[in-house]
């Protein structure tokens, strides 16, 4: 990505984190989703470093940080709550998707050093997950036996007490035609104390992250509401709500 200060490695939690940043400002940690990486957030970040300092780490078995081991999302979140630690980052603007999304609500039910966090796409349970989509997911994995697959087939399981102790400002994000279960959206939003929710028309799962300016557009919105004049929203159509 244009502007990177190139591959960086921090050993956290028993495991070798990469992560680029790229800008100046507030501190904030963009997470991808499931066999992805950090460059997903490329068109995101280009807009975003004019005013923040962007964190792009790939979560452990993903990019270039290995990982052979199982993967759970309760190791990942401790992987993240370590990286802020030792990188000693404070008032810090988590921005996860999917996966990332399930990993920063679970860092910041853990961390006071998140103070922003916005989910995009996230659940709670595997059964959050349409029908559908999880059925198809656990038949691949009858066939194929991948751990990343098996991670979203039997996790998370974030209970309503974990939400509860989520208080930095949140938004929860997702696509009108999210694979994620509208209810299991509303449910997140609800017990998230103040918490925000913004449902996107038109949208997919990923349709407004991967490779895509909007996202940038919807945190700029929702961190500097004063100024949303200033960032003009590309995601044309959003339905947006607080609970």
């Amino acid at each position: 990505m244009e502007g990177m200060t190139g591959l960086k490695k921090l050993h956290v939690n028993h495991v070798e984190i990469s992560y680029e940043m790229v800008g100046t400002g507030r501190p904030m940690v963009l997470l991808h989703g499931n066999g992805e990486d950090h460059t997903i957030f490329d068109r995101t970040v280009h807009i975003l470093e004019k005013k923040f300092t962007c964190y792009l780490p790939d979560t452990r078995g993903h990019g270039k940080s290995r990982w052979t081991g199982e993967f759970h999302y309760r190791d990942m979140a401790e992987d993240i709550v370590q990286f802020l630690e030792k990188l000693d980052l404070r008032d810090v603007a988590l921005v996860g998707f999917s996966d990332g999304g399930i990993i920063g609500i679970m860092a910041a039910a853990k961390t006071k050093r998140i103070t922003s966090l916005i989910a995009c796409g996230a659940n709670t349970r595997p059964e959050g997950l349409r029908s559908l989509y999880l059925l198809g997911m656990r038949i691949f994995h009858f066939v194929a036996r991948r751990p990343l697959i098996r991670l979203m087939i039997r996790e998370p399981d974030i209970s309503d007490a974990e939400l509860a102790r989520v208080h930095a400002h949140t938004l929860i994000v997702a696509g009108e035609h999210d694979l994620i279960q509208r209810s299991e959206t509303d449910h997140i939003a609800e017990k998230i104390p103040g918490a925000q929710k913004k449902i996107l028309s038109g949208e997919t799962h990923g349709s407004y992250i991967v490779h895509s300016e909007k996202l940038a557009h919807i945190i700029l919105n929702f961190l500097n509401p004063r100024q949303r004049g200033d960032y003009p929203s590309q995601a044309s159509g959003q339905m947006s709500e607080s609970v």
